[in-house]
């Protein structure tokens, strides 16, 4: 008997070979897992960076309070929960949360690493951009990192406008423009042989 068995955390498509499918429920499983846990990160350091945030803001008179405040944080933490704590990390902590103050804007999809490569990008529609067709493409962080060093929007932009290269990131268009197309299956393709 075959069809599509689902239950509340794993979907999978019955096969008539059991070992194929517990391998499926396994491998579904172990992802779910990775992913929840990489969001938890996420939001963890984005509840930092907003603590830091609020910290600063209360009124303190002196310029340097703010690194100050995180190189006394990072020395506590770090003592107690190791390098992932440094001065850099809480500082990018409160980066992310300036960038993303609104916590349920968070895409699931995304990982503390991709994240930080999009906290690097000034621009505000080109961090869109990035964010948008990474979390729509399941792209890992590698992956987006190569998006990001090759210049995907950069290179899209140069055949269309940006509210149309945000439009086919955001998935409610598709391009019109064959030489779109062209550059983004050139630039899947750049990914998946790497």
């Amino acid at each position: 008997m075959h069809g599509k068995t689902e239950n509340p955390v794993i979907t999978y498509k019955k096969t008539s070979n059991i070992i194929d499918d517990a391998r499926t429920i396994i491998n579904s499983a172990r992802s779910s897992a990775v992913r929840s846990v990489d969001f938890c990160r996420v939001q963890m350091y984005w509840n930092l960076g907003k603590r830091i945030f609020e910290e600063e803001q209360q009124g303190k008179e002196r310029a340097d309070y703010g690194t100050y405040l995180i190189k006394n944080l990072a020395s506590t933490l770090e003592s107690e929960y190791g390098s992932g704590f440094g001065v850099r990390q809480l500082e990018q902590s409160r980066q992310f949360y300036r960038i993303y103050p609104i916590a349920n804007a968070l895409r699931s999809q995304l990982n503390w690493t991709q994240y930080r490569l999009l906290i690097q990008i000034s621009d505000p529609s080109k961090r869109e951009y990035y964010e948008l067709e990474s979390a729509n493409n399941g792209r890992t962080a590698r992956e987006t990192e190569r998006q990001i060093n090759s210049q995907l929007y950069e290179r899209l932009l140069l055949s269309n406008d940006k509210e149309r290269v945000l439009a086919v990131a955001r998935k409610e268009r598709i391009p019109e423009n064959p030489t779109i197309g062209i550059l983004l299956c050139t630039a899947k393709n750049e990914i998946h042989s790497k």
